[in-house]
């Protein structure tokens, strides 16, 4: 059986009832499973992650997308991630048995029923690029959902399916096809987003521009390949933060980048306090950064793993999984609240299974489940 991972970013962050309704679109298509929906207030933007037959996971997209389209009005919209409209990205993943044409060639239908559909232009991305220029994501969403009336007058920003025309609710939609990408924060003790944007400039592939002794200017490569990587101020936070993309963990460990972090953090008189991860990460990086952590410190990395979970000394051991959480704004009152206790919560200390295990046998073997096991995936416990 061909499986497909698909993770589209829909720009509602806030509204419970809004994310609500595009993930029970989702819910209710059959042989698609909802794996993880992962809303952020700052961002004003929702994370969702689902798996399923090509077909499935196609019709799923298209339901989410026009739902997406009918509750969202980009025109007011307002968050500190970039964004181009309702649906901001909607990449594919393959998982098992499916290949990367296989995401292409369901990105590009769907692309083509969406402009066609919904009116809603489409632009294709990574490896579902009809042109080299559209390779990146960051290239497309240049000035953001702001810019489009403007850019929709320049001959190569045509769309590549749907009205070359502004939508003022929508916006457009980018599309793609890709390889499994870990979205990972490293949260600081300052508010200075200035010195957030240091630390990701260091440790990003593109690295920074300074200026030469002849008065020129020359790009400085930062740390990691495969790493982007831009700093921001969290508000329900209360701090600032390094917002990381890695699109080769194996090249690129999450394990490598939060050590980085910390060095570049200790350089400029600041200090890591914690780190999240934003919808799923594979079994494969989560357990390379439990061996990491457990050799630092003279201990096993022979432990059992008897389970499809994560062995509990990978959750002693590993400081990427904080101990207890930061200040979170309570959206019901308003107020600062912080939740203290052993890590991982009581409740989560018995679960042996994940909800991946709902699809057939073998099928995302590599995939955790935020829901069904949170602390493996998202270091703070979210309620």
């Amino acid at each position: 059986m061909k499986l497909i991972e698909c993770v589209p970013n829909f720009s509602e962050g806030r509204d419970r009832g809004v994310i609500d309704a595009i993930a029970a679109e989702i819910r209710g298509t059959p042989g698609a499973v909802l794996l993880d929906v992962d809303p952020g207030a700052a961002t004003n933007r929702t994370v969702v992650t689902f798996i399923g037959t090509p077909d499935a996971v196609e019709e799923a997209a298209f339901r989410a997308i026009r739902k997406a389209a009918q509750l969202i009005d980009m025109a007011g919209h307002r968050g500190e991630h970039p964004r181009l409209g309702a649906t901001d990205v909607c990449p594919f993943v393959p998982v098992q048995g499916a290949t990367m044409d296989d995401c292409v060639e369901v990105a590009r239908r769907l692309g083509r029923r969406v402009g066609e559909e919904l009116g809603i232009p489409v632009y294709l991305y990574e490896a579902a690029a009809t042109r080299p220029e559209r390779r990146s994501l960051a290239d497309i969403r240049k000035g953001e959902y702001e810019a489009l009336p403007m850019k929709h007058q320049d001959p190569a920003f045509v769309p590549d399916f749907g009205p070359n025309t502004f939508h003022a609710s929508a916006g457009a939609t980018v599309i793609g096809a890709r390889e499994f990408l870990i979205a990972y924060n490293v949260n600081l003790n300052t508010r200075d987003k200035k010195l957030a944007n240091s630390i990701a400039q260091e440790i990003r592939e593109a690295g920074k521009t300074k200026k030469a002794p002849d008065g020129t200017r020359q790009t400085v490569p930062g740390r990691f390949a495969h790493c982007r990587a831009v700093g921001w101020y969290i508000e329900e936070f209360g701090r600032a933060q390094v917002s990381i993309n890695l699109t080769n963990y194996k090249v690129t460990p999450v394990h490598a980048v939060f050590e980085a972090c910390r060095e570049e953090a200790e350089r400029r008189g600041l200090r890591v306090t914690g780190s999240e991860l934003v919808g799923l990460i594979p079994r494969e990086a989560l357990l390379a950064a439990g061996d990491h952590f457990l050799a630092k410190q003279g201990k096993t990395t022979a432990s059992p793993r008897k389970s499809a979970c994560t062995p509990p000394s990978f959750l002693s051991a590993c400081p990427i999984l904080p101990r207890s959480m930061p200040p979170r704004k309570s959206s019901s009152t308003g107020t600062r609240a912080r939740r203290r206790g052993s890590w991982p919560p009581p409740s989560a200390r018995s679960q042996t299974s994940c909800r991946a295990t709902l699809l057939p046998p073998g099928a995302a073997a590599s995939l955790h489940c935020a829901a069904r096991c949170p602390p493996l995936c998202r270091p703070w416990w979210r309620r």
